[in-house]
This record gives C-alpha cells, structure tokens and sequence, in this order.
C-alpha cells in the first residue's frame, strides 16, 4: 500500500501562524512534529507500506523534501502541482505514477489530526479488503455533535458484518438546522477526504465519469521532468485541466463507493477552535503555548512566538503573537479571520503570505527591518549550502559575516570572509554566498536602493533548479 500524502493547502484560517508560503501542515501545532510528519508517523506498525507519494505546491518542495529526510522517510516521488487543480487531478497524478498500475493507494491530507491511532489503522485494515475487491472506500467521521464546517456523507444499505456501508449522497457544508437534522437522522457521516482504493480502478472510474480530467493528467504526467528529488508535472497540460474535488468528480458519480465509519478523535484543524479543541490544557480550561501570563482567564487559546504575551480577564478568546502579527478573536468567530487575510491581500501586504522569517532551500532569512530605500535581513545558511549566482536591477547589498565562514562570489572575484569581516555587492554585479563549513553560516545583510522585492533577482546557476 502506497500513502498518497495530498499537502497542498494554505490553511488561512490559522493565520498568522499558517501562511500560504507556510501553511499548517508544515508546523507543529500539535506535537513536537508538524502535521506532516504525523501524517506519516501514524502509519507505523501498519503493515506492508510502501514508500509514500507526496503531491504539493511547487513552493513547498523543499520544506517536504527536508521534513521527510527528519524522519528518515525516502519519498517514492514528490509530486509538484505548477497550479492547484483540487484533489481529482491530484490523486490522479498519484495513482499514473505509481509503481504498478494496481497498487492501493491509502490516500491521507497532511493536515489532519487522529488522537487513536489504533483505531484508525484498524479502520484502513477494513477498508484495504473492500479495496481488494474492486471498491472505491473513502472514511466517514463519526460525527459528535451537529458541524456547520464539515461535509457529509450520507450513507446507505450496510454490508453483512455491518462494518461499511454503501454511500448514498456527498453534500456540502450545511446551517446548522440542516446538520442538527443530519445527526439526528443516524445516517450522516463528517466527510474526512481520505480514501483507499486501486490506482487502476481511480483512473477507470475517473476516465469513466471525468474524462477530461483524465486525459490532462495523463498528459501532464507524459511531460513532466523527473529530477533525482523531484517530479515537475507538465505545466501547460496540468493547467488546463478542470478543477474539481474526489467527490464531485467520482466518488458520487461511480456506483463502487463505499463509505467506512471512522471513529478516532479525528479532526482537520481548520480552525483556531479547532485547535483549542485538540490541544492540552491547564485547570482554567485554557491551551497556552510560549511565554504567556493569563489572569483570570479561562477556555482560551493563548500563543507566542517571541514576546511576552500577558492577559487578563479573557473568557473564550483565541490570541495569538508572532513575530510581524497580532491576532485576537473570540472563538466563536475564528471561521472568520479568513476575512482579515483577503484583507491583507487586497491592500497588496505580503503578511497574508509569508512571515518575516522566510525558509529558502539553503537556509532562511528573517526581515529584522525595513525601510523606504533599505532593509536589513539576518540570514542563515545550511552547512555546504550556496545561494544562487544571481544579479540585481534596483539594489545593492551590504554582508557582514557574525559567524561562521563565508564563500563569496562577487563578479570575477572570489573571497573567503570569517567573523567580523564583511564585503559590498553593487547594483548589477553577478554574486553567489557559500557556506563551505560545518556550523551554520550567519550574516547580516543590508539593502539599499530604489526597489527591494524579492522578485527583483536573476539567477543564472542554481543547485536547486530555481535558474531564470
């Protein structure tokens, strides 16, 4: 069985912590490990599993690339998506790049939290005989109260050990009267977007119901460029494929569905109530993570990143502190900061999409300040990492190393700066950074100029395929 590990969402509604640039799967919100990394944790003990497939944001590849090699996980692909198309395509994808055409694919979103993992392996225990058989299983959520942020699965007629159930219906995220009367009914189950089938039977079933999508898929997998650590999907074949979801696409069209209860303290994280919900908490009923002084508060959700956050007199609140944002929120209400990253985006500000700290392949860099014509960065580069060779239009750059050693290459020049030593790169010449030590190479760097994006750098070589 191949883990199909879908990591392409932008969990908004956990901003500021979780940005499109760092979304929620890729931190540890929960654990010591991000939610990544508990996807696949959980999967221990299993059985015969194969090395997992992984399909993501082309921007994400090197964040999965390095959260797998922490857990010694060799990937069978890294799928990268030039554009999101939902999870049709996606799994699609998976499934034409699987190593034979029948392997069973257990198909997991990144993001998801499951407190019994001894229940939810039991359940694809269950489901892996039904996929044997022909089946397209996908796992309802034993529902614990009426939830207006989930879809539903209806189910229908039970099989003989009563253990699945034929689904009669996927709907969308219903009021709250409609979910009351879904609970209610005993036949409704929260839609967890997990799935296991045969590679071979997906694609049937899609080419039967979706053909278009089919057909780009299998296209863009006919042109993508396979890499040593990386597969790129054929661009122009994969963008002009039609978005749509699992369900939409086959799931409730094709007459082999079959839902599976699933009853494992689940939960997606979609929210900071959510995570309230699944976090530890102290006597007061609050989940505190970092510096934090609460008085007289209760049932809160209370974080911080850098600095001292204190409250008092709080009932029901979610704040949260990191190190360019502060966000504040009764819990009732989280569902909306959503509308504080359309916001951010519509005013053309970059917090709806990255953090001041940004993680690059080789290291990251951490924006400490910023002005009309300058800004200063501290930045970090990985032992035996190098940034591109690369050029600026609109600025130039001042580097002063704090620690570590620094290779620079500057034009036709090649020099080797230790701590305390520093160098100026002009407007226009050609440079590269280099850390050929074995301890982290830490500088500062300073911009001046007329322009200071990020999208002002022209790269002529690069390691990690990102040349111009």
């Amino acid at each position: 069985m191949i883990p199909v590990i879908l990591s392409g969402g932008s969990g908004t509604r956990l901003w500021p912590l979780s940005r499109s640039h760092y979304p929620k799967q890729f931190l540890p919100l929960v654990t010591e490990n991000t939610m990544l990394q508990e996807t696949l944790l959980r999967l221990d003990g299993l059985g015969d599993i194969d090395n997992p497939i992984v399909v993501c944001n082309e921007d994400h590849r090197f964040m999965v690339a390095e959260q797998l090699r922490e857990l010694g996980v060799i990937p069978q692909s890294i799928l990268l998506e030039p554009v999101g198309r939902n999870t049709a395509p996606a799994v699609a994808m998976a499934a034409l790049s699987a190593h034979s055409p029948d392997a069973l694919l257990l198909v997991l979103a990144a993001d998801h939290v499951i407190s019994d993992v001894a229940s939810f392996q039991s359940s694809i225990l269950k489901a892996v005989q039904l996929a044997d058989s022909g089946a397209l299983v996908t796992f309802g959520i034993v529902p614990t109260g009426p939830e207006t942020g989930y879809g539903y699965i209806q189910r229908g007629d039970a099989d003989a050990a009563g253990e699945s159930y034929s689904v009669t219906a996927f709907v969308e995220k219903p009021d709250l009267s409609t979910a009351t009367a879904y609970i209610d009914s005993g036949e409704y189950y929260w839609n967890s977007g997990m799935f296991v089938f045969r590679a071979s039977r997906y694609l049937e079933e899609l080419g039967r119901h979706n053909p278009a999508i089919l057909a780009a898929c299998q296209k863009a997998h006919q042109n993508a460029l396979v890499s040593p650590d990386f597969t790129r999907l054929g661009k122009e074949a994969f963008a002009a494929c039609p978005a749509d979801s699992i369900d939409y696409a086959v799931m409730e069209k094709t007459d082999r569905a079959v839902v599976v209860p699933l009853d494992a303290g689940w939960n997606d994280v979609g929210s900071w109530s959510a995570l309230w919900d699944v976090a530890g908490k102290d006597v007061n009923g609050n989940a505190i993570k970092g510096d934090v002084l609460a008085v007289d508060t209760g049932n809160s959700y209370l974080h911080s990143e850098n600095k001292l956050v204190a409250v008092v007199g709080l009932s029901d609140m979610v704040v949260v502190e990191t190190d360019d944002a502060v966000m504040v929120s009764p819990r009732s209400r989280v569902q909306e900061v959503k509308q504080i990253v359309d916001l951010l985006k519509a005013a053309g500000r970059c917090e709806y999409e990255t953090h001041r700290k940004v993680y690059r392949p080789w290291g990251y860099y951490d924006s400490i300040d910023l002005g009309e014509r300058h800004q200063a960065k501290r930045i970090v580069v990985n032992p035996g990492a190098k940034l591109s060779l690369q050029m600026h239009h609109h600025r130039a750059e001042h580097w002063i190393v704090v620690k570590g050693t620094a290779s620079v290459t500057r034009g036709e020049e090649l020099l080797m700066l230790s701590e305390n030593q520093s160098t100026y790169i002009p407007i226009g010449t050609t440079h590269s950074l280099e850390n050929p030590g074995v301890i982290p190479l830490e500088m500062v760097e300073v911009q001046t100029g007329s322009y200071l994006g990020e999208d002002d750098i022209v790269r002529f070589e690069d390691r990690y395929g990102r040349t111009d």
